[in-house]
């Protein structure tokens, strides 16, 4: 059986977060789909916490289907904000308005 970690899953999954866009969000089940994988979202958190090791990818432009931030990533509010991501009152990212059209 293959392993579901494998150097080419990662890259795949890190390639399509390094084409989000300054200024636009996508969500892990986003970029699931966009790999092939649908119902692999978790996955796809899992791989993004240990982004660091494989090179500099904007992982910060990647939140939940709500707009919620990573738990544990205190600097990714201010990153996002940075680049002109709008948030509502509750504190989650406008997914309506910054959600990255792919």
């Amino acid at each position: 059986m293959e392993k579901v970690l494998n150097e080419h899953l990662i890259y795949e999954i890190l390639s399509v977060v390094g084409e989000i866009p300054e200024g636009k969000v996508a969500s892990y089940g986003q970029i699931a789909r966009l790999i092939g994988r649908d119902n692999n979202s978790r996955l796809v958190g899992k791989i993004l916490s240990m982004a660091e090791y494989y090179g500099s990818f904007p992982c910060h432009r990647v939140v939940n289907h709500a707009g919620r931030l990573a738990p544990g990533f205190e600097e990714q509010r201010d990153l996002l904000l940075r680049e002109g991501v709008k948030f509502r009152e509750n504190g989650c990212v406008d997914m309506k308005r910054c959600r990255w059209k792919c």
